[in-house]
């Protein structure tokens, strides 16, 4: 798959510019420091770098502890772990009410179908006709 390029936009030529012309003021500037002054200068540029490696280095593994404790829970104290387990107990506590509902919805319509057939003014021989468990869904239905 090839990928043509677009030229750059004017801005980022003009950055371009700009910053070649700054390091050309900067290479001339630097050839005029005594060599003394260039020294020590390299010395305190290694000594930065050499600082901030070590920085970064000590500085990254305790943000990644700090972060896994925190996603795990740990740190926030009481509250703040309760808190975090509270949306589990909520899901539960939820599941259980919609499965007693349902329970109860059940046996609501059953109780319903019971009292039609004692109640209505079916026959006897109506119990035994093949198509009433049709006639008991069509009413229960409506």
């Amino acid at each position: 798959m090839s990928q043509t390029t677009s030229p750059p936009p004017a801005a980022l030529v003009r950055a371009n510019q700009f910053g070649a012309r700054v390091a050309h003021f900067l290479d001339e500037s630097a050839r005029e420091i005594p060599r003394d002054i260039g020294e020590r200068l390299r010395a305190a540029r290694t000594q930065a770098v050499a600082h901030r490696r070590v920085s970064e280095s000590v500085a990254a593994p305790s943000v990644l502890a700090q972060g896994n404790a925190a996603a795990l829970g740990g740190g926030m104290g009481f509250w703040g772990g309760a808190a975090s387990w509270l949306p589990l107990v909520a899901l539960v506590i939820g599941l259980m009410g919609i499965g007693t509902l349902q329970e109860q919805m059940r046996a609501r319509e059953v109780a319903d179908v019971d009292t039609e057939l004692l109640t209505g003014d079916l026959p006897t021989a109506a119990y035994t006709d093949p198509g009433f468990a049709q006639y008991l869904q069509r009413a229960t239905k409506e």
